[in-house]
């Protein structure tokens, strides 16, 4: 069995796909440029590279590379470009979530597949009923209407809670939240938590990619961590 990364050639993407190999795992990775990825990475035999843009890949293509797979975690992202933000594919994450989602179930594998979502902490998890305030409610309403990338994150967090809600599905999910991303060299304590414990936009934390890419891989690996998050938004912050 292996892990599909997609947007492994991404800040938070290389670190997993690091992570995962550190960890035994065998991964399969679709990135847009194999220039993007270490030497090191590339080197690794349990490396599968696949060069391609995801949204252009065939149902069959897709199919194909998620067959065999017990986990597919995404670090999808829009570039802070000009360009990335208010160019196309402005639902690069959605769709491709949406896609992948219906890959697994054509591939009907014989056991739940973990599907790892990268997200925001600035998508208010309302499922759980999680209160923001007026001011913050106000300046989310502003990204959403003025920043694609933030209501793309949205939408493929909200897709995952519709339609896979039910601990019976063949895709079984977590979307991941971190707060301010920032660069650390090595893992350090982090806290996780079901609910932001600040304000996202008014009082953000703190939360290195390493992190994160040290958590997603936990909820591949350790089984006790994935059922205490499974189905869930989790918010992780650096301790």
């Amino acid at each position: 069995m292996s892990v599909l990364v997609v947007g492994a050639s991404g800040a938070t993407g290389r670190l997993l796909v690091e992570q995962l190999l550190d960890q035994g795992e065998t991964v399969k990775a679709i990135v847009r440029s194999t220039m993007s990825l270490p030497e090191r990475l590339i080197n690794n035999d349990r490396l599968i590279v696949t060069e391609a843009s995801l949204l252009d890949m065939t149902d069959e293509e897709l199919e194909a590379h998620v067959q065999g797979c017990r986990a597919v975690a995404s670090c999808l992202g829009h570039n802070l470009s000009f360009k990335g933000i208010f160019g196309h594919p402005r639902r690069l994450v959605t769709d491709s979530v949406k896609r992948l989602c219906k890959a697994i179930e054509k591939a009907n594998p014989a056991t739940p597949v973990k599907f790892i979502l990268m997200n925001t902490t600035g998508n208010r998890n309302k499922q759980v009923g999680e209160k923001v305030t007026l001011s913050h409610s106000v300046v989310v309403s502003l990204l959403r209407c003025l920043l694609p990338p933030h209501a793309d994150n949205e939408d493929a967090a909200a897709f995952l809670q519709s339609h896979y809600a039910a601990s019976e599905n063949i895709v079984e999910w977590v979307a991941v939240r971190p707060d301010g991303l920032i660069d650390e060299e090595s893992i350090t304590p982090y806290d996780v938590f079901e609910s932001p414990i600040r304000d996202p936009i008014f009082d953000s934390g703190k939360t290195s990619r390493i992190n994160v890419a040290g958590f997603m891989a936990s909820l591949i690996v350790n089984d006790e961590v994935w059922k205490k998050w499974q189905g869930q938004m989790p918010v992780v912050y650096n301790a």
